[in-house]
Formats: C-alpha cells, structure tokens, sequence
C-alpha cells in the first residue's frame, strides 16, 4: 500500500492508497475539498468538523439521487452561495439532531 500526501481545505493528510488507485484517490479528495471549500465560503459554517459532516451529507445525498448502475461523474465546482438554503437547512437539521449538548458552534 502506497502513502500519500494530500491537502483538504489547506489541511494536509497522509492516506494509505492500493496500488493503482492514485487517481480515484486524488478524485475523491478533489470532490471532498471542493464540497468543504463551498461550505466554507458561504460564510455561515466555521468549525471544520460541521463543514466535514455538511459535506459528507452532501455528497452521500449526491450518491443517493444517482441511478443505479451510474458511474459517478465529476461534479462541478458550485459557485460561493451556491446551495446557501440546502445548507442551511441541512444545518438546522444536524442541530435539532445533536440538541443543545452536540452544538458545534
């Protein structure tokens, strides 16, 4: 297994990767960084880890409207604003499940 350096929202990691998988690696860290950078300069999330659950809700929700037997295909990059009401709502709906005591914020 081969290792590799890769950044999410300017925050380096180290993940092990099987050989050959470099690109499905990188994609995949493309597509995670892309969907925190959007959360992020929509200005209304800040803790990191709310912007990692936001955008692993995002994506799985993604993967779910996908047909079955659909290969998954580059999202494009949404613009800043993009998407402000679904993270909103998305928002409201991790606090009502966390109550008071799981805030993030």
């Amino acid at each position: 297994m081969k290792q590799i350096e890769v950044t999410i929202l300017g925050q380096s990691y180290r993940l092990g990767c099987p050989d050959g998988g470099e690109a499905t690696l990188l994609a995949a860290v493309a597509t995670v960084d892309r969907e925190m950078s959007a959360i992020r300069d929509a200005g209304k999330v800040k803790a990191r880890e709310r912007m990692a659950v936001l955008a692993a809700l995002n994506l799985a929700y993604q993967l779910a409207e996908r047909p079955a037997n659909t290969p998954p295909a580059a999202e494009p990059a949404r613009p800043a604003g993009a998407g402000d009401a679904e993270i909103e709502h998305l928002i409201a709906r991790i606090d009502a499940a966390l109550g008071d005591d799981g805030r993030l914020l």
